[in-house]
């Protein structure tokens, strides 16, 4: 039997592999290929897009709330952070100061002769219409002064007593101390705020 013929140049035999040459360009990719980097790249592409718009709305926000801070633009975040904190101790100094000026305001008021009661009575048997009155007039603990104006036929007569606390070093009559009582009655006498009454107080106690 004979050996078979080799491969030889010119008989038709010659291998189909491509032969590769130095600098060369490389082989052209297929059109399934090229699809599927033109779509990766459009995807990048339109993900980039996305988030450069995100970026640029989260941007105009903080310019809109540096603007509110007090910022031109041209001020960096330190210095206007600083500002914003001299504004705050700056907020902080008046309210106390409005405190203290309700607090003196309120000891002013209390100490006030706002409450006032008046009984009013006939002082003697044979007069009529209750002309005689005894009014206390008091501040929120107690300090004021009793007035009583006793009218008969022929004159009429005032007097005038001090209150200290609720109590008078001077004898009180029974319609002083009703109106005394009527003054003095439901006041809180602690030095606690509280909230301003309505600003009539007088009682009339008969």
């Amino acid at each position: 039997m004979s050996a078979l013929p080799r491969d030889r140049p010119g008989h038709g035999l010659e291998s189909r592999r491509p032969v590769r040459h130095p600098g060369l360009p490389l082989p052209i990719v297929d059109d399934s290929t090229l699809t599927i980097v033109a779509v990766a790249a459009i995807a990048v592409a339109v993900l980039a897009l996305v988030i450069a718009v995100g970026a640029l709305l989260r941007l105009r926000g903080v310019r809109r709330d540096f603007t509110a801070l007090g910022g031109d633009g041209t001020t960096d975040i330190a210095r206007v952070a600083a500002n914003q904190d001299r504004r705050i101790e700056g907020l902080a100094a008046d309210v106390d100061r409005l405190r203290a000026q309700v607090t003196t305001a309120e000891d002013d008021v209390r100490q006030s002769l706002r409450n006032v009661a008046v009984v009013r009575y006939d002082a003697f048997g044979d007069m009529g219409g209750r002309l005689s009155f005894s009014a206390a007039i008091v501040d929120d603990v107690g300090d004021g002064l009793v007035i009583s104006s006793i009218h008969a036929r022929g004159e009429s007569r005032t007097y005038a007593k001090g209150v200290v606390g609720g109590r008078s070093s001077i004898t009180l009559t029974p319609e002083e101390q009703q109106a005394l009582a009527s003054a003095t009655q439901g006041e809180t006498r602690t030095s606690a705020p509280t909230a301003l009454p309505h600003p009539d107080r007088t009682k009339d106690a008969s």
